[in-house]
């Protein structure tokens, strides 16, 4: 029956979430941790994780749904923010660095651009002494042609002096000298040109790859640049949901404290009834006791876990009585009662013989039915049957055991239970003290 509970409990607030688009996140507060299973969870995994969704649910007890469904929507926010920040984070580191990519190609594109440049002009200049070099050799050829040619021999043979003929021989000698190193330039200067039309072919197909490089780069740069701007449009995005529902469950929480405090002049309301009929219940049982002792049945005060109620519901007790923190409102607030953990639609007993009080809508605590059992053991006892789905009984005398209504999940509750009370002169008291 713990397990209905839980499932059900869990069920009906991963619904409310599901239709709000939200999900149940990490809170420090609440020190609960619940997320999508994956394949690789653990079944004790999931059992920690019931168990906190459970806990979760028994902390917002009596909450109003909009508080709750506000507080989850800026928890959900909130938990989206880290990965907002990271994708923003990444984004620029890329963008950076697609940029600096960019820069580097465009750096070194430059630089062949530049060599290219300088290549060409040393080709123009290697052309223009490959010229002068060929013309200065037409010059020599033209020159030997015109004045008959010949060897040095023939050239020292039409001497008509000594002397003649030694300027002869050495006027033959400066022609082959000039014509040799004319030839020798030539040469050198077509095997430069050869290297530099070489190098200006590499710089050219390096260029054309740069210029590649430069496209991609450039492309990269944008796209990372878009993404890096989208992020940071995500997370701005993120952060003012996040202020919104900072916002809302700020407003929410006011109203929360408007209901808890309707909600107390209510119970004190009831109180003050209930201590009333105690005071008059004691007054008309001393007169009984007075009048008839041997005839009043006496009953002893619980003892060993066999106390003078019985059960209200066959189910296990899955939520004792006492003090709670609330992790929303972050206050201390009494739970009140015992929660029996049954599904919608269970049987209700009563726990003992006693007077319906009330049988109606008790504000929180959703339909309630209040039975007042007399004077016990010196006090006026009374129980309550809340969060009713129907009523089977509305007034009148009641027999222990007899149905009394029907479990269900009105007023503030997370999932289908009983929520079980007594009061004793109007006090509330552990159940567990007289069950």
């Amino acid at each position: 029956m713990r397990t209905i509970r839980r499932q059900g409990r869990a069920s009906l607030l991963r619904a409310r979430l599901t239709a709000a688009g939200l999900v149940l996140v990490s809170t420090a507060a609440l020190g609960i941790s619940t997320s999508a299973t994956s394949s690789a969870d653990t079944g004790d995994e999931k059992k920690q994780k019931d168990q906190e969704v459970v806990q979760m649910q028994d902390a917002l007890e009596g909450t109003s749904t909009e508080l709750v469904q506000a507080y989850q929507a800026w928890q959900a926010t909130a938990a989206k923010v880290p990965a907002a920040q990271a994708d923003l984070a990444q984004a620029q580191t890329a963008e950076t660095g697609a940029t600096q990519h960019n820069n580097d190609v465009a750096a070194k594109l430059a630089v062949a651009q530049a060599n290219q440049a300088r290549a060409v002009e040393a080709m123009a200049t290697t052309r223009k002494q490959l010229e002068d070099t060929q013309a200065t050799l037409d010059n020599f050829a033209a020159d030997m042609f015109q004045g008959g040619g010949g060897s040095q021999l023939s050239v020292a043979l039409g001497a008509t002096s000594a002397d003649d003929f030694a300027t002869r021989v050495v006027l033959a000698d400066t022609v082959s000298s000039l014509t040799t190193a004319a030839l020798h330039d030539l040469q050198t200067s077509r095997a430069e040109g050869s290297a530099q039309q070489a190098y200006l072919t590499a710089v050219s197909a390096e260029i054309l790859d740069l210029k590649q490089q430069a496209e991609a780069a450039l492309s990269r740069a944008a796209a990372a640049r878009a993404a890096a701007v989208r992020a940071k449009a995500e997370l701005d995005a993120l952060v003012a949901q996040q202020a919104a529902h900072a916002q809302q469950v700020e407003a929410k929480k006011v109203e929360e404290q408007a209901r808890l405090v309707a909600a107390q002049a209510e119970q004190a309301q009831l109180q003050a009834l209930l201590v009333e009929q105690a005071r008059k219940a004691a007054a008309a049982e001393a007169a009984r006791a007075a009048a008839a002792a041997a005839a009043r049945q006496v009953y002893s005060p619980p003892t060993g876990g066999s106390g003078f109620l019985s059960q209200p519901a066959n189910a296990p007790i899955t939520s004792e009585f006492g003090q709670r923190f609330h992790p929303i409102l972050l206050i201390m607030k009494l739970h009140t009662g015992t929660d029996f953990g049954v599904p919608c639609g269970t049987p209700v007993f009563a726990t003992a013989d006693g007077t319906v009080i009330s049988a109606g809508p008790g504000g929180g605590d959703g339909n309630r039915v209040v039975i007042d059992h007399g004077i016990v053991s010196g006090v006026d006892l009374v129980t309550t049957y809340n969060h009713l789905s129907s009523f089977a009984v509305t007034g009148g005398a009641v027999k222990r055991g007899q149905l009394i209504a029907y479990s269900g999940n009105t007023g503030y509750s997370t999932g289908c239970h009983l929520h079980f009370e007594t009061l004793e002169n109007g006090t509330f008291v552990n159940p567990r003290k007289w069950i």
